[in-house]
């Protein structure tokens, strides 16, 4: 099967130190790019050195040790190549938007680089999967492919799974039509069309990918976290300085760091022109 693209397309999971995408850091990455011109897709992997103590639970998971990256690049010193490789592509990846996407986000923000998503679509097979057949990434396999996986959490052999489980969801749900949980029916959510699959494994009332700030029923950007949570953030910050401080003092990503810098300083103007 070949993906209906209208823009480049890049397949991408990673292994780390741990869960915490403001904390850990990046071990391993793996790229396969499918360009909107066509042609074979484009691979890159690489082994990168954390730069911090690689804990021994994550190792018995992905078989990374502080032996195997300890004469490996940096993220820093490899953060062009993958900037430069994964371009104004759209983002594809299994529970990618949950964990991939905001840990690689850090990572480029430590290492100066603006990587944004706001326009670029991100896939994640996870959610089409857990939907529609909640289950693993190894049973997916089976499930969409009648294959067996092969070196789990090894990201490589993850990523090329997860491309096989992609191209399976789209053939298997070509014209089927979803029930979600409040009895209505979805007419054909999975198409091969990336922008459907965006809006189908993505949430319109979150704006950040760790999901701290989401809009309300009226549109309002509002707090999905803390004290304030369900409170409008840029009156809210206007009012509670102290608050703004702390959220730039505590590990929140870069990028809701920069989203309410930005509301604040919108609601600002607004206050002073009235």
């Amino acid at each position: 099967m070949e993906f209906n693209l209208t823009r480049d397309l890049v397949f991408f999971d990673v292994e780390s130190t741990g869960l915490n995408v403001i904390k850990d850091r990046i071990l391993q990455i793996a790229l396969i790019k499918y360009r909107a011109k066509g042609g074979e897709p484009i691979e890159m992997t690489m082994l990168i050195n954390p730069g911090i103590p690689i804990p021994e639970d994550a190792s018995k998971i992905h078989g990374i040790t502080h032996e195997d990256v300890k004469n490996k690049p940096t993220f820093m010193q490899v953060a062009d190549r993958i900037y430069d490789f994964i371009g104004d592509s759209d983002l594809a990846g299994y529970n990618s938007n949950r964990f991939d996407v905001p840990i690689l986000m850090e990572e480029f923000a430590r290492a100066g680089f603006e990587f944004e998503i706001d326009n670029r679509r991100t896939l994640d097979m996870q959610k089409i999967f857990y939907k529609m057949e909640p289950r693993t990434l190894s049973a997916a396999l089976r499930f969409y492919q009648n294959k067996e996986l092969t070196g789990a959490h090894d990201a490589l052999a993850d990523v090329r799974a997860t491309v096989e489980v992609f191209k399976g969801q789209l053939t298997k749900y070509e014209g089927v039509d979803m029930i979600d949980p409040e009895g209505e029916i979805i007419p054909a959510p999975v198409k091969n069309d990336m922008q459907v699959i965006h809006d189908f494994t993505n949430d319109p009332n979150t704006l950040d990918v760790t999901q701290r700030l989401k809009y309300d029923k009226t549109g309002t950007i509002v707090f999905n976290f803390g004290k304030h949570i369900g409170r409008p953030v840029g009156k809210t910050l206007y009012h509670d300085n102290a608050y703004y401080n702390w959220i730039m003092e505590k590990d929140f990503s870069h990028q809701v760091k920069k989203m309410v810098t930005n509301i604040l300083n919108d609601y600002r103007k607004t206050v002073k022109n009235n």
